[in-house]
């Protein structure tokens, strides 16, 4: 299973991480960060449809992806026209680097998410230090102890989570532990598979007050107005944004027929 070739190579990953700086002092460099994040819940709870742009180098469905713009120019883009930005930084997979984050700060005022699979509380410590505002939290590869133990350390951080699900199962566990923002992966991680039905299925399952984030498959005009009833508060977009030489006026036009008025 992919999923797992993933977290295995994160297992080993760990470490270089580590021996470059030690987990105690990642820990203090993270608490005593002065900067106060841009809430990344707010960018998504605003009416109408709000957009995370993603930046990433490759994906295990994708392969290498060709870069269409540079990323100084694809932020910009993305400063203009999304509400916050998700950022891969996962090595082996999808060539990611926490330098692309750190980059993407320098140049963004927007929320910024540290999209990785996390494992490991030094993980969270670290986002919180390269200039991430939120963390991603994938249900598939985490117990019920360790989602709690990490939402708790992201938010007493001042990062928000976006916690993942992609079946029942795991939206209900999500459910009981009370989180605030939820992700729908509708690429299935045991094969990679899309089907934007996925977020069609489990919406029905999210109460109000929550907010609802529908990740993956988005590629055209149609799959807005599927997505639009199924009461999604934003989409993570990455595959039609990297493969357009202008991701801004893409997701401008989005926005647009979400409202209901192309323009």
């Amino acid at each position: 299973m992919i999923l797992d070739e993933i977290v295995q190579d994160k297992r080993k990953r760990l470490p270089e991480h580590k021996a470059l700086v030690s987990p105690q002092r990642m820990k203090e460099e993270a608490l005593a960060c002065t900067r106060k994040p841009v809430s990344f819940r707010e960018a998504i709870r605003k009416p109408g449809l709000s957009i995370i742009g993603e930046f990433k180098k490759a994906s295990p469905s994708m392969g290498v992806i060709e870069q269409k713009i540079e990323l100084t120019d694809r932020i910009g883009q993305y400063n203009a026209s999304v509400d916050a930005v998700s950022c891969l930084t996962e090595e082996d997979h999808f060539l990611g680097n926490v330098d692309y984050l750190k980059q993407i700060r320098r140049i963004s005022p927007l929320p910024i998410l540290r999209k990785d699979f996390v494992i490991d509380e030094y993980q969270i410590y670290e986002a919180k230090v390269i200039g991430a505002d939120a963390v991603l939290l994938i249900a598939a590869i985490l117990d019920d102890s360790q989602l709690r133990r990490f939402y708790d350390l992201a938010h007493t951080l001042g990062l928000d989570v976006l916690t993942e699900v992609h079946d029942e199962c795991e939206m209900e566990r999500a459910l009981k532990l009370d989180v605030d923002i939820i992700g729908i992966n509708n690429r299935n991680l045991k094969d990679f598979t899309i089907s934007l039905e996925t977020t069609g299925r489990l919406s029905k399952m999210v109460p109000e007050g929550r907010l609802l984030v529908s990740e993956s498959g988005v590629g055209e005009d149609g799959d807005i107005l599927y997505l639009k009833e199924c009461h999604v508060d934003a989409l993570l977009i990455g595959r039609a944004f990297m493969e357009s030489v202008n991701p801004g006026n893409l997701a401008t036009r989005w926005k647009e027929i979400y409202l209901g008025h192309e323009g």
